[in-house]
């Protein structure tokens, strides 16, 4: 079982705790980014830096990752191509995706996605807090427990 992680846009108290999590429980973790990334010293934790361009580092994720990894992304249309290979996916609120919940994920997306460029809403979520930190990292604490039984 790997990590792998979309890392461009996940925020770095999000990669912090994965890093002490893949350290803890002795578990490979790639990032994947369109930039350089530092990561920890050791054969655990690796930056892939894809060329720039519209979702070349969620295919390089897509086409990498196997049955059971797990794949940390906010990137709902990615969450979507990773669960149809049987990938867990969760997000950096410490939500997980699944197949009942990724439809209605995607609808609402897509939703709010046309009312931004019809300028009738603005934005995005709220920056992530010290509760969402907590519930992220109680999040994959679990997961990898389960997984490293």
């Amino acid at each position: 079982m790997k990590i792998w992680v979309d890392a461009d846009a996940c925020p770095n108290m999000i990669k912090e705790i994965l890093f002490k999590a893949a350290q803890r429980t002795q578990t490979e973790m790639i990032l994947v980014a369109n930039q350089y990334l530092p990561t920890p010293p050791g054969a655990l934790i690796t930056a892939v830096q894809v060329p720039a361009g519209f979702d070349v580092a969620d295919g390089y994720i897509v086409q990498g990752c196997e049955v059971g990894d797990l794949v940390i992304t906010a990137d709902i249309p990615l969450a979507a191509e990773v669960l149809q290979k049987k990938v867990h996916a969760l997000n950096p609120r410490g939500e997980f995706y699944d197949q009942e919940n990724i439809r209605h994920r995607l609808a609402m997306r897509n939703f709010m996605e046309e009312m931004r460029n019809t300028g009738q809403v603005g934005g995005g979520p709220p920056p992530l807090g010290n509760k969402d930190k907590m519930v992220f990292a109680n999040a994959l604490d679990r997961f990898l427990a389960g997984v490293k039984k």
